[in-house]
């Protein structure tokens, strides 16, 4: 008997991992006995096990810029140490030809294949300065996919608008948006959101607009923000939110969950939250996204941006086959200073090639693009 059944035969979860191994799509109840589990490490080799079975040893990378294009917001967030409200003096918006330099900057010394833009929630900013931007990016670099504005940004725009998000998401898809990130999610519990963001919007809005984007042909990313104020059960109630819309559609192509940086935050300043929940829970997250969305959500992004490469590393044997992308221009995770916030190309293929996997640089959509030798 191998020593993997051996210790599935000891473990607490052992029923809900060999169903998974078999196949099988798990629910709630399974979610909230994997993160109520210690197995750590066994959970993780049997999520690892689900990774290999579809990618072998490989792990994928995007040059990517990101494009933070406003930092005045009128959410005000508790867990943001980005933005600034309005009037404030170091609020900013950055021009729409300054936008398209920097695209082109990071073209040049890059060769970026994706930009992802976030920003603030502005309510100076009409759907032209974003439909100018993109249509600017489109025709100077066509190869160039825009992975931009969560569902509560394009919330925010259908408000200044005073339009449907439905038709704000068709007319930027007309102006060349490719796909949109999963931010705003955060914890789709709306008990959770009363604390850490009380003016964004409700969990049901962020999903519709994910449905939206996805019966529109707009495929996303989802995310999780973790290690707040969420409880295991707004965990794994998040999580069947993001199965169950994904088994509808099918058009999330990636999930990635990151941990809250407290640091120069309001939960932190109140005493909500004094330290990030660390590497461990990281491994824990990853290798349980891993197993609930087996056969369901394919990439597992390893969320080096707030972890730090080393975690990252250990992540890519915990279920992750995505090291993410190299991150130009972030602003919205240093502005907690908690870490430098950009990677090369040169020490993504380093990290991945340190723990004897074999790196691959893909596009938007995960398509394989480079192999490195």
């Amino acid at each position: 008997m191998s020593d993997m059944v051996m210790h599935l035969i000891r473990s607490d979860v052992e029923d809900i991992l060999v169903r998974a191994l078999n196949g099988e799509q798990l629910g709630y109840d399974d979610c909230i006995r994997l993160m109520r589990s210690r197995d750590v490490n066994l959970i993780g080799k049997v999520a690892n096990l689900l990774k290999e079975r579809l990618y072998g040893k490989t792990v994928s990378f995007i040059n990517n810029l990101i494009l933070n294009y406003t930092n005045v917001c009128i959410t005000y967030c508790k867990f943001c140490a980005f933005y600034r409200p309005p009037k404030h003096p170091e609020g900013y918006t950055v021009g729409i030809d300054e936008c398209v330099r920097r695209v082109g900057i990071a073209k040049e010394l890059f060769n970026i294949r994706q930009v992802l833009m976030q920003g603030g929630h502005n309510p100076d900013l009409r759907i032209e300065y974003y439909e100018s931007i993109f249509k600017a990016i489109k025709s100077r670099f066509p190869d160039i996919a825009i992975h931009a504005l969560s569902p509560s940004e394009i919330d925010m725009i259908a408000r200044v608008e005073r339009s449907s998000t439905r038709e704000v998401l068709s007319r930027l898809k007309d102006a060349g948006l490719d796909s949109i990130p999963g931010g705003g999610a955060e914890i789709l519990d709306d008990e959770v959101k009363a604390v850490i963001s009380p003016l964004k919007m409700k969990s049901d809005e962020w999903l519709r607009i994910m449905e939206e984007a996805h019966r529109l042909g707009i495929p996303s990313s989802a995310t999780m923000m973790y290690g707040h104020v969420e409880s295991i059960e707004h965990r794994a109630r998040s999580l069947m939110k993001i199965i169950e819309l994904q088994r509808r559609t099918g058009g999330f192509i990636a999930f990635i969950p990151w941990n809250f940086e407290p640091n120069n935050t309001e939960l932190k300043r109140e005493g909500l939250v004094r330290y990030s929940s660390g590497g461990m829970e990281l491994l824990k997250m990853i290798s349980i996204a891993r197993i609930m969305l087996n056969r369901l959500i394919d990439h597992i992004q390893s969320s080096w941006l707030t972890n730090g490469i080393g975690m990252a590393q250990l992540a890519l044997h915990y279920g992750s086959d995505d090291f993410g992308g190299t991150l130009h221009g972030e602003e919205v995770v240093s502005a907690t200073g908690a870490r430098a916030t950009t990677l090369t190309e040169e020490r993504i293929v380093k990290a991945i090639k340190q723990v004897g996997m074999t790196a691959v640089e893909r596009d938007n959509m995960y398509n394989i693009v480079r192999y490195f030798d």
